[in-house]
């Protein structure tokens, strides 16, 4: 296919800009490049500034994702060869980013997202768009799924300094294209959660002490994680919340005593926690579990666990 005329890219950048998203052009057409570093400060939804960047071409057309108050996620595919990682690879039915998506929905007894606006990516993937919460939106940037911080593999997210190529742009010829029109909803609290927990900044006011020379220090950090993380996922109704500030105050002594990374350790309990995520009277939510979370690790941080040292 080759790349759309200048008037229906410009359409399109024109239309984007109505619903209130900040475009860029890219650098040349059918590219995902931007043309300059400061691609995030220069994107407008002033009509006349689009009319005259798209006047010189067919550039792609780019969407600020900050500035437009987006948090779009990115479902892919995998490259040839590619096969899932663990903890993934042993789970049935997953091949793509949105297997791992609608695995992450089921845990959280949610749906798949059917009802916002959705785009088919070339690579046979698809972009998911969302309205960021104004109160989460400085902490909602960009994740890989390749990385601990992200949903999982093959889910990228893309929020304040990140951008997503919109229709009809085109890569080596083959084009995005809106397939669920309409607009895009809240972003769900239980995704907002997720994404605060992975992107949790140190907490402020605790320092955790440098790290002694402890005996077998790596052993006992393992094995605390599993117990704890088994503590939480087999809370009980009505003990869940107890059990999870419980288990985030004794990782935070070890945290505290500076044998294990603090965002290990909130990583591991969010990911536990989400046993317990649902829709039920006794469910819990996703805000609920980051902030036990936080201030349980505040309190044991400053509370550090004092551990054996190696004899000299």
């Amino acid at each position: 296919m080759s790349a759309p005329h200048p008037p229906a890219l410009l359409s399109a950048a024109l239309d984007y800009a109505a619903r209130g998203w900040h475009v860029f052009p890219l650098q040349r057409p059918d590219t995902k490049k931007p043309p300059v570093a400061d691609w995030e400060n220069r994107a407008t939804t002033d009509p006349a500034r689009i009319r005259r960047c798209w006047s010189a071409g067919p550039y792609n057309v780019g969407i600020a994702c900050g500035p437009a108050g987006l948090l779009v996620i990115d479902l892919d595919t995998p490259k040839p060869g590619e096969r899932p990682p663990a903890p993934w690879d042993g789970e049935p039915g997953i091949s793509d980013g949105a297997d791992v998506f609608a695995a992450l929905c089921e845990r959280a007894g949610q749906p798949f997202p059917t009802d916002t606006y959705t785009v088919a990516t070339p690579s046979g993937g698809r972009h998911l768009y969302f309205t960021s919460p104004p109160d989460l939106a400085p902490m909602l940037r960009n994740t890989t799924g390749r990385h601990r911080t992200g949903l999982g593999w093959l889910i990228d997210t893309r929020g304040g300094g990140g951008y997503v190529l919109a229709p009809p742009s085109t890569v080596a010829g083959r084009p995005y294209r809106v397939v669920t029109d309409v607009p895009p909803a809240p972003l769900p609290e239980w995704l907002s959660g997720l994404l605060s927990a992975r992107r949790a900044a140190p907490l402020p006011g605790v320092h955790p002490q440098p790290a002694g020379c402890v005996s077998d220090a790596s052993a006992y950090v393992r094995a605390a994680l599993q117990g704890e993380g088994q503590r939480v996922r087999a809370a009980a109704p009505g003990g869940r919340n107890h059990a999870l500030n419980k288990a985030a105050y004794n990782l935070g002594r070890l945290v505290g005593a500076g044998v294990l990374p603090e965002g290990v350790a909130y990583t591991a309990l969010s990911d536990a926690a989400t046993t317990h995520f649902g829709t039920g009277p006794d469910a819990m939510t996703p805000g609920e579990a980051h902030g036990t979370i936080r201030s349980g690790l505040a309190a044991g941080i400053r509370n550090p666990r004092r551990l054996p040292r190696k004899a000299a």
